[in-house]
């Protein structure tokens, strides 16, 4: 496929990245292969010894006292990184994947964990990225968040411990920290072989640290590579008041902390209890655990990838996070996939590898290949089939207002550009028993659970790109009442099984190596292939909310039973083609199963579709809408027997990138 070349906006942060870059490429022209000046090398090349690499740890001072035990918190920095750099008086850039699942959980699609010999220095480090990367002149580093595996301190769930934990490891690898050679001695450890240059990089928690360390603002940080990452832990336990777990943070902090931690850390256990209550209403814990509203101070380049059906950590971190960053024009690329909560390394492996490997030598050894300039994002649009776009969302992108509209049958409705005549409404009644697949697969016939509304079959193909919301007026029967709302494409497919096991992937016995390895830590890796489904219809956004908070995103209330209460859902990004000769449906219900927990008692809601919208992300805004329902082929007649999808969600256990189910 032939490069497309996009045009990039000269920002003040853009002309700022050229000219680092420029000065990178005079400051490191000798770590390019074969001597060549780094403004003219296309690639790194494997040209030092992997086994050979000296392997280290060492123990950061956070300058926090996070187990309030006197002593400020060292974290474990297990380091790998070639011998020959060193021996030549060189200096390399960093990779770092700041962690807390090294010890409890496992990294990558093997749950690979760190090993050590017997005098405690590293053996394994998981997944590819010191096998692949060291041999081209890189260093990997890899963390302990503080309150695991080596390290001293606790896990605060993305608060400003875990933040600080990866942060002053930056600062000590800037020559700003200090490093020692054990954990309670007192010999200093510097990083004199660093160019500070670091990119960070990780899946879920991992990446969610990469997130709010790049929000700090910290200098050395020229990358971060966020892979499925939170960018608001209070959007990961609750969607408007709406909770989507039945339990919080404290579970996690526990499931992950080493065992010495969670005897020492009691009192950081409690604060995530008292200060994240099961209310949903926003703290200031929950503030200090945001990262979009510090946008502002991001200086990396972001290359983020999300999976667009992650029920885990939902693409509403990633809408939000990208949308923040564009309005600070922060370098960025992106790419969405139809997966679950899965790497790229095992849904687009050998193409993934491949860009990464540009990103980090465009961004830590300041490579003119070009990558900068090509397209914005990677879109993958049916199983293995990816298309790109020059910026995303497209520029023709346009909020659109569609409105539901009352059909002939109770429950069943319209879809389109018209609002509702003054007085019609529908009504449900919330069966926390039913969930999306059960409320699509029966769209088309009047339940009780849910109120359905759909276009007539398109005459052309129709794009929704970015985040939408849906506004519901809604009269509740009882004093609390949660509400869901999720956009269909209605219509025959083959889609990722992003419900089943591996969420879109099969895991093969086959395995294929990236770099070299040692006895100790292979870079060899079980291949994966697509797992697919043929679908009736496909899910591809959802978004919930506690009606109670329909005067405050911050803070629910008691609702008044009989009166009318609007609310606007956030619903999660994606980017979804509805074909031609499909539908597309809006669905409003009451509590989604497995995705939130009911509310104290079943309400029944009456909504007003004159104030109800759904604002959606529609390239070419109306008037492609318009296009599209114009030349609507032939109405299709209800089915009687229910559709098939996908299986129901599987209920999620809240461990972001770990073991989830």
């Amino acid at each position: 496929m032939p490069i497309r070349v996009r045009t990039t906006r000269l920002t003040y942060r853009s002309l700022v990245m050229a000219a680092s870059a420029a000065l990178m490429a005079v400051t490191l022209a000798p770590t390019a292969a074969q001597g060549a000046p780094a403004r003219e090398a296309r690639e790194s090349k494997p040209v030092h010894s992997y086994e050979n690499a000296i392997r280290e740890s060492v123990w950061v001072d956070t300058r926090l006292d996070g187990d309030g035990d006197g002593k400020t918190d060292r974290v474990a920095v297990d380091i790998v990184r070639p011998r020959e750099p060193a021996q030549q008086g060189r200096k390399i850039p960093v990779i770092m994947d700041a962690s807390p699942y090294y010890s409890c959980c496992g990294r990558g699609n093997e749950s690979q964990k760190k090993t050590y010999d017997a005098n405690g220095n590293p053996v394994q480090f998981p997944l590819y990225y010191d096998n692949y990367f060291v041999p081209r002149g890189y260093a990997f580093v890899a963390v302990d968040l503080a309150g695991t595996n080596r390290s001293d301190g606790c896990v605060d769930v993305g608060g400003p411990s875990d933040i600080q934990s990866a942060k002053a490891v930056v600062d000590w690898l800037n020559g700003r920290g200090r490093g020692y050679t054990t954990r309670t001695g007192g010999e200093r450890a510097r990083a004199a072989w660093s160019t500070g240059a670091t990119g960070m990089i990780g899946k879920s928690y991992d990446g969610t640290i990469a997130n709010g360390v790049a929000a700090t603002g910290v200098e050395g940080l020229k990358t971060i590579v966020p892979i499925g990452a939170i960018s608001s832990w209070y959007d990961y336990y609750f969607a408007k008041g709406a909770p989507l777990y039945n339990s919080g943070p404290d579970w996690l902090s526990n499931r992950i902390e080493s065992p010495e931690a969670r005897a020492r850390c009691q009192a950081v256990q409690q604060r995530l209890v008292d200060e994240a209550p099961r209310t949903g209403d926003v703290t200031g814990l929950w503030n200090e655990r945001d990262y979009v509203p510090d946008a502002d101070n991001v200086e990396a380049s972001v290359f983020a990838v999300h999976g667009m059906q992650d029920l885990n950590v939902r693409s509403k971190h990633f809408g939000q996070w990208w949308d923040a960053l564009a309005d600070e024009g922060v370098e960025r690329k992106v790419w969405l996939s139809q997966t679950g909560h899965v790497d790229p390394f095992d849904f687009r492996r050998a193409e993934w590898v491949t860009t990464l490997h540009r990103w980090f030598d465009h961004y830590l050894l300041g490579y003119d290949n070009g990558i900068d300039r090509e397209p914005m994002a990677d879109i993958e649009r049916a199983p293995d089939q990816w298309a790109t776009d020059r910026h995303w969302p497209p520029r023709a992108t346009d909020t659109t207002s569609l409105r539901p509209g009352k059909g002939t049958v109770a429950g069943v409705g319209t879809l389109g550009l018209k609002p509702a005549a003054p007085g019609a409404s529908e009504t449900f009644t919330d069966d926390p028993a039913l969930g999306e697949t059960d409320w699509a697969a029966r769209i088309e016939q009047s339940t009780p659970a849910k109120a359905g509304f759909i276009t007539e079959p398109l005459g052309r193909d129709l794009r929704l790109s970015g985040s939408s919301q849906v506004t519901i007026t809604a009269t509740p029967s009882t004093t609390t009442a949660h509400l869901s709302a999720v956009l269909v494409d209605l219509g025959p497919d083959t889609i990722r099984d992003y419900a089943a096991a591996g969420e879109g992937i099969t895991t093969l016995a086959e395995r294929t190596c990236w770099g070299p390895g040692t006895a100790g830590d292979s870079s060899c890796f079980k291949e994966t292939t697509a797992r697919t489904a043929a679908v009736d219809y496909t899910i591809f956004s959802r978004g919930w909310a506690d009606l109670g908070n329909y005067a405050s995103a911050a803070k629910g209330r008691p609702l008044t039973p009989g009166k009318a209460h609007t609310i606007t859902l956030d619903l999660h990004a994606a980017d979804h083609v509805v074909p031609a000769g499909h539908r597309l449906a809006l669905i409003v219900a009451g509590t989604d199963r497995g995705l939130i927990d009911p509310p104290a008692a079943g309400p029944t809601l009456t909504v007003s579709l004159a104030r109800t919208a759904a604002k959606l992300p529609i390239v070419g805004g109306a008037s492609a809408f318009v296009r599209a329902t114009a030349g609507s082929t032939e109405a299709v007649g209800p089915r009687e027997s229910p559709l098939d999808g996908v299986s129901e969600p599987r209920r999620i256990r809240p461990i972001p990138g770990g073991t989830t189910r």
